[in-house]
C-alpha cells in the first residue's frame, strides 16, 4: 500500500516539474514545511512563500531548457503509521539529451487524511545519496 501511493505520489510530484505546474506540485506540501539546498534552507509558512521558491526553481530549470527528468533510484522506509523517509536520485536533462545537474533528494512525508505531503526536503550531492529499506519506481 505505501508502496504505490508513494510512486503516485512522486508521479504527480515528477508531472508537475516537467510541466511546470505550479497547481500540481504545491498540492504535494504542507506548510509549514522546509526546503534544504547546499546553498541555503528556506522556510515556507504559506502558499505565497512556496510560489516564491517554485517561480525561481522553474525559472532555473526553464534557462536550463529542461526537457526530461529521470528517477534514477528511489527508496523509502516508514518511521512511524503518518511518517515515511524517501530518497530519489534525480537526473535533469536538457533539450540535447545533456544532464545538466543531479542530485540526491531526502524528503521527510507526512501521512495524513490518506494523503502524502513533503514536511521536509533535503537535496544533496549523489554522493550522499542512501539506500533506505524498500526501492520504489518513480515512472511518467
Amino acid at each position: 500500500m505505501q508502496t504505490e501511493k508513494l510512486q503516485t505520489f512522486f508521479q504527480s510530484y515528477l508531472k508537475g516539474f516537467l510541466d511546470f505546474d505550479f497547481q500540481a506540485v504545491q498540492k504535494c506540501y504542507q506548510w509549514p514545511c522546509t526546503l534544504n539546498t547546499p546553498d541555503k534552507c528556506v522556510y515556507i509558512e504559506n502558499l505565497d512563500d512556496l510560489a516564491g521558491e517554485f517561480n525561481d526553481i522553474f525559472s532555473q530549470l526553464k534557462q536550463a531548457d529542461t526537457r526530461d527528468i529521470r528517477a534514477l533510484k528511489a527508496s523509502f522506509t516508514p518511521l512511524n503509521e503518518s511518517l515515511l523517509l524517501a530518497c530519489v536520485d534525480w537526473q535533469f536533462l536538457n533539450s540535447k539529451g545533456e544532464v545538466f545537474t543531479d542530485f540526491s533528494a531526502i524528503y521527510h512525508l507526512q501521512l495524513a487524511g490518506g494523503e502524502l505531503k513533503i514536511i521536509n526536503v533535503i537535496s544533496h550531492d549523489l554522493s550522499n545519496s542512501i539506500a533506505l529499506g524498500q526501492s520504489f519506481l518513480i515512472e511518467h
